[in-house]
């Protein structure tokens, strides 16, 4: 699991939220498969809105120059952001994301390996709609401040808690990673973290960071599926 802060600055959060409110909203569960859609209760955002399609792909591109979530994901595919609210007591039950994802206007599929979700709500804002995600450790709640996000494995059985008041505004997406292995893909984040911290010290020899430089993209090569 990864802690992205400040994916997105405070102005940042402003602008999608003020784009979010003139859009058209349709019943969540509709957007659900299988077993999940029985308890979904939320309102998402009619995904076939031409403005809503731009502020998506305004997110994606800002996911693909994230370096601490390239690093971690390493992806081959990003499902266009979807944008939820939660109010009312609506909440979305115990599920499982679906495993393989089509991605919309197209005959290409995804796995998916990775889950995110983007606040765009301050926790003041609204009570309850924690995010709960099972781990080896036991249930882990998630409630971040307005444009910090979290990324953690779709095989994770997880639920949003009932908003109780006030309102929640969030953006979820999915990623198929080039490295499917989740402990493979935790090791090469390692390393790549490793390489960047030494590239700032000056202390650091060359030829050893080429060296390490060159295992991380040779294991990236031989592990990589595209």
């Amino acid at each position: 699991m990864l802690i992205i802060d400040s994916l997105l600055e405070a102005d940042e959060v402003q602008s999608y939220r003020q784009i979010l409110a003139t859009l058209p909203w349709q019943d969540g569960s509709k957007t659900a498969m299988g077993m999940a859609a029985a308890v979904k209760r939320n309102a998402q955002a009619d995904t076939n809105d031409a403005t809503l399609r731009q502020l998506a792909n305004r997110l994606l591109a800002r996911l693909g120059e994230t370096k601490e979530l390239v690093s971690a994901a390493l992806p081959l595919h990003i499902f266009p952001p979807c944008f939820n609210r939660y109010q009312d007591q609506d909440e979305y039950g115990w599920h499982v994301d679906a495993a393989i994802m089509r991605l919309p206007n197209s005959h290409q599929v995804m796995r998916s390996d990775l889950s995110m979700t983007v606040f765009l709500s301050e926790p003041e804002e609204y009570d309850g709609g924690e995010l709960l995600i099972t781990t080896e450790f036991g249930e882990l709640p998630v409630k971040l401040p307005a444009g910090h996000a979290v990324l953690y494995p779709s095989s994770s059985v997880h639920k949003v808690c009932a908003v109780t008041k006030g309102t929640r505004f969030a953006a979820i997406t999915w990623l198929q990673s080039m490295i499917a292995d989740h402990s493979l893909r935790q090791t090469l984040q390692q390393l790549d973290q490793t390489i960047q911290s030494l590239m700032v010290n000056q202390r650091a020899n060359r030829q050893e960071l080429d060296q390490l430089h060159n295992v991380y993209h040779n294991l990236v090569r031989q592990f990589s599926q595209l």
